[in-house]
């Protein structure tokens, strides 16, 4: 017998399995349904700080020409993040009846707005926990990198001041001092850091002349990425690590443990197989822990990652040397 038990945000999980933040959790019947097939905890679908903006301005402009009074736009602006904000207490009003698993929150913002003021209403709802999706695309050219990534900070300090319920943190990895900023993040106060979200990127449809959007789910071969960056910053943070993005097989969520990781996030196999892929990716972690003679999760966690390798420069390494020249000689 193997136990799969892990430790996330303060939370004993009987897995490491997490289902993603997504539309496979935008509701009790689907998040009931992956706590039946052994998922461990689920991050709620987002609310999306842009959603009740965007969906102001478009109100805004509908009414802009009837020439309405400031005092009412005011109040619309209101009414309408109520209704959001209402509508996703809802959400986790019902999946805290419907499971025993841990229900994480989450917010996706891109900006310093009045949205931290909604996290009291989540932690009043029941969120066991709240996770915080940022990322501020580098690409404001009147501001500088210390105030961009200045900005993770007082979001997290705000929200300090508003809410008890543990936070884990989103980030990408477009920072000019991945580590250091990760290392800076870990001692502010957080209980996790998620490595890395997958974000919207656009492509184009040369036919109709529109832009559109991509690989909107990972594949197998983008686990890298955040396998590195776990396995370099496991052991030197003062918070939980998660690795999300690439991971699609019992095989993914082991290589994240043995970089460090807690726990791991999974969305795109469950999109392209269902909620069952859960109960194989389990099945398969059960059966490698055995053949190695592993008893708990505790027993090699991290057990590749940078600070216990041998050779820790090869998690430095950014060209390729062998690999190419080898092909060379043939």
């Amino acid at each position: 017998m193997v136990d799969l038990q892990t430790k996330y945000l303060g939370f004993t999980l009987k897995n490491p399995i997490i289902v993603g933040s997504s539309g496979l959790t935008d509701s009790a019947d689907k998040i009931k349904k992956l706590e039946e097939n052994g998922a461990a905890a689920v991050v709620l679908k987002s609310i999306f700080e842009e959603e009740i903006t965007l969906e102001y301005e478009k109100i805004v402009a509908e009414e802009a020409p009837k020439r309405y009074k400031d005092e009412f736009l005011d109040y619309l602006d209101y009414k309408i993040k109520d209704e959001n904000i209402n509508n996703y207490v809802k959400l986790i009003s019902e999946a805290k009846k419907a499971v025993d698993i841990p229900v994480i929150a989450s917010v996706n913002c891109s900006q310093k707005h009045e949205w931290t003021n909604f996290a009291k209403a989540i932690e009043e709802a029941g969120a066991d926990a709240l996770e915080v999706n940022l990322f501020f695309l580098p690409s404001n050219l009147n501001k500088t990198q210390d105030e961009t990534e200045q900005m993770y900070f007082e979001i997290i300090r705000k929200l300090k001041e508003k809410i008890d319920i543990p936070i884990a943190l989103k980030i990408s990895f477009y920072f000019t001092t991945l580590a250091t900023t990760i290392q800076k993040l870990s001692e502010s106060g957080i209980n996790a850091l998620v490595l890395f979200n997958r974000f919207y990127s656009p492509d184009f449809d040369i036919d109709k002349m529109e832009v559109t959007s991509t690989n909107v789910l990972s594949h197998p071969d983008e686990l890298a990425i955040s396998l590195r960056w776990i396995a370099i910053m496991a052991n030197r943070v003062q918070c939980d690590l998660a690795a999300s993005t690439g991971v699609h097989d019992g095989s993914g969520v082991i290589k994240q443990l043995l970089a460090g990781a807690n726990a791991v996030q999974v969305v795109s196999s469950i999109y392209n197989n269902g909620p069952e892929k859960i109960q194989n990716m389990l099945k398969d972690m059960k059966k490698w822990m055995l053949s190695h003679d592993f008893k708990t999760i505790n027993d090699f966690r991290g057990k590749l990652s940078q600070t216990k390798s041998g050779n820790p420069s090869v998690y430095e390494r950014v060209q390729f040397m062998k690999y190419f020249s080898d092909r060379d000689k043939g």
